[in-house]
């Protein structure tokens, strides 16, 4: 189906800057954290991941929906992002047997506006720092939008995860798989979910709200703390609950969120980026190997660096080349790591899928440990 309705719409930062362009369909409002995504491809992939939850979306790329979408390649159950602005939108996808874009968000009630300079807006953004944003036809309303734009939380202490992640338990993965790995749930990506099951291992989904109790029940081999958007600092009870497992001796792996929590599990502060790291196209630097990777990114917080690096339980392994930024850390007393990039998004190159490798060999140590 093709949009055939295109009224002007804005975009609105909270600092009062307008950019125009047209609505692809959907008319109204939508408020969230404008930020941009560097990513030439992977635009459905992005859109489903619930790390972009309540943020509105810039493609820094010129085309979106160029190849259309396949249901296989959504990161969780639908859109999660609150909008977004892109500069071409096609209609078409070039792909068989997918569905354009264009269907795609219109079912998800997805706001998005086109024909806009998107590499002005990017350019702005960069300069400025991530802002509150809405997107609107409200043209001709343009005060009060500025008034509702005032009334917008600040993504500083908003604690978007227990907003996407699941209510139930569930399983992923062959019942009598080689390992157990207990998973807790803050904005889970599918593909991190079936990477670990590719390594023979049957995982247990949990809510953000289990206790220990109930995720050392499961009897897993290993622990698994999982990406997911907002703050970390206010998930104090996740906090105290990833202490517990790191004290529980078995081996555990986080990604995004799940890195920032093992460090904020340590007494080391995180901190709000002026921009963050949202692409797949991100260089980082593995201090024990001396390797560099292409990474996926998708954050707005990152760990303190000096504190970390005056932790004497903590040991620095990934740097991000651009920034110096953490991109990976390790405890020295316990088997736990964890990265701030996405290695099972495998942006064209696998360069970091042997994180979870390690993860699977840090599991396989631990168990022959417990047989001797």
């Amino acid at each position: 189906m093709k949009y055939t309705q295109k009224k002007p719409a804005i975009v609105l930062l909270e600092d009062g800057t307008l950019f125009y362009g047209k609505a692809e369909g959907k008319v109204g409002s939508a408020f969230g954290e404008i930020c941009f995504n560097t990513g030439m491809t992977g635009y459905q992939e992005i859109f489903t991941d619930p790390s972009y939850f309540g943020q509105i979306m810039v493609a820094a790329t010129v085309h979106i929906g160029n190849y259309g979408t396949l249901e296989e390649e959504n990161e969780s159950d639908g859109v999660k992002i609150a909008g977004l602005v892109c500069r071409n939108f096609s209609e078409f996808g070039s792909r068989s047997a997918c569905e354009s874009l264009g269907n795609f968000l219109e079912r998800q009630g997805l706001f998005v506006i086109s024909e806009v300079d998107t590499r002005a807006l990017v350019a702005y953004i960069r300069d400025h720092g991530s802002m509150n944003a809405v997107l609107s036809t409200e043209v001709d309303n343009i005060e009060e939008l500025k008034a509702q734009l005032k009334g917008q939380p600040s993504m500083k202490g908003l604690a978007l995860a227990p907003k996407v992640s699941t209510k139930e338990p569930y399983f992923v993965g062959e019942e009598h798989a080689k390992y157990r790995i207990a998973a807790l749930d803050l904005g889970i990506k599918r593909n991190i979910l079936r990477n670990l099951a590719a390594r023979d291992a049957y995982i247990k989904v949990f809510p953000h709200t289990a206790t220990f109790e109930e995720l050392t029940s499961f009897a897993p081999d290993g622990y698994f703390l999982s990406n997911g958007p907002g703050d970390p600092e206010p998930l104090t009870e996740v906090i105290a609950l990833t202490r517990q497992l790191i004290e529980s001796g078995k081996p555990i792996f986080g990604i995004c969120l799940g890195h920032q929590l093992i460090a904020l599990s340590q007494g080391v502060p995180t901190y709000k980026m002026r921009n963050g790291h949202r692409g797949i196209n991100h260089p980082v630097k593995n201090l024990l190997t001396g390797k560099s990777e292409i990474t996926s990114q998708n954050h707005g917080f990152a760990v303190n660096k000096e504190l970390a690096e005056k932790n004497p339980n903590i040991e620095i392994t990934h740097l991000h080349l651009n920034d110096g930024t953490v991109a990976g850390i390790r405890l020295k007393n316990h088997p736990v790591f964890s990265v701030q990039y996405h290695p099972e998004a495998a942006p064209g190159p696998h360069d970091a899928s042997y994180l979870f490798d390690l993860f699977i060999n840090n599991i396989e140590t631990y168990k022959n440990s417990k047989k001797i």
